[in-house]
């Protein structure tokens, strides 16, 4: 949902939205068939229906998070969905804090219900696949709750039982990136990448790998370059490289490249990349995605689109007259 806006409604109607989400939070069955929404979204219903620093803003969040008590208690719930719900009261509880919500100290009460219900959602979480949705969750819960160091611990105890355990690594590379860890982000990052397995889901970790280096590293051209080469290989060899994920994940790397070399600093290495057949270009205005690749494979040109504009832009390139790398 990210942000939710009321400022194009009326008074009358925004009285009434207000006045509906109020009902929600105070009726179980209604909060409970809602659980997602209030949940995913606490945070931005909050802002939205509320001003900072208000006595409106106090009563919200209270009634927010006696609805979410009552989620987080609700043993008909799928354990996931209790963890979310204790997420939202985290999030809520940082709120309007000012300065880098990362560093706010929450109520010792809320720590120590966070503490418990991660412990006991590892100890009676037993399913493997299960646990795969859940340990990231409450890794990442306590991360928010400024617990790090337990954060880095769960996930670090679950690793050599984790049967996808390069998403744990991304959590270990997440939480060494906000705080400030960057060489030990980088390493993570990297071993998520080599253990991840599967076509669409090697090709959407290596961007992720790809980014961060562009992000926390751009002047390690030799790696960015080495990367993006083994995802322009491994795509090149994959039948569905260019649809759903694949083609999100590669769209990715576009964007990353063509940011980083927007000053055309590092030519020379994009240069080499579309020797190998990577080919950036922009797309319709009409279509929200910026940027896609294009792969070469045996001398043909396999493209993601067939529209108008995608084809202009393949002649352009054709031409040579395409520079936007």
């Amino acid at each position: 949902m990210g942000e939710v806006d009321l400022s194009g409604l009326d008074l009358t109607q925004a009285s009434a939205i207000k006045e509906r989400v109020s009902r929600v939070l105070g009726d179980s069955a209604a909060a409970r068939a809602q659980m997602d929404v209030l949940a995913n979204e606490a945070p931005a219903i909050v802002r939205a229906l509320s001003a900072e620093d208000t006595p409106e803003r106090g009563t919200l969040v209270s009634r927010y998070e006696a609805a979410l008590v009552r989620l987080q208690q609700d043993a008909t719930l799928s354990r996931g969905d209790r963890l979310s719900a204790l997420l939202a009261r985290v999030q809520l509880a940082k709120l309007d804090s000012n300065g880098d919500a990362a560093k706010v100290a929450l109520p010792e009460g809320l720590l120590k219900e966070t503490r418990e219900l991660v412990a006991r959602l590892d100890r009676e979480t037993t399913d493997p696949y299960e646990r795969q949705a859940v340990i990231p969750g409450a890794a990442y819960t306590l991360g928010v709750a400024g617990l790090w160091d337990e954060s880095d611990a769960l996930l670090k105890a679950n690793l050599a039982r984790s049967i996808s355990p390069y998403y744990l690594m991304t959590g270990l590379a997440s939480n060494a990136r906000k705080q400030g860890r960057i060489a030990e982000s980088l390493r993570w990052s990297e071993q998520a990448f080599e253990r991840s397995e599967g076509p669409a889901t090697r090709l959407e970790w290596g961007a992720r790998y790809l980014g961060a280096l562009v992000d926390l590293a751009p002047a390690d051209s030799a790696r960015i370059e080495k990367v993006a080469a083994t995802l322009v290989g491994e795509a090149r060899r994959d039948s569905g490289a260019l649809a759903g994920r694949s083609l999100r994940s590669l769209q990715r790397v576009s964007d990353k490249l063509l940011s980083w070399n927007a000053g055309g600093q590092h030519a020379a290495v994009v240069k080499r990349l579309q020797a190998q057949g990577l080919v950036t270009r922009v797309t319709d205005k009409t279509d929200q995605r910026r940027a896609v690749l294009q792969l070469t494979s045996d001398g043909a040109r396999v493209n993601a689109r067939k529209s108008r504009g995608m084809r202009d832009d393949r002649k352009a390139i054709e031409r040579g007259t395409d520079d936007r790398l």
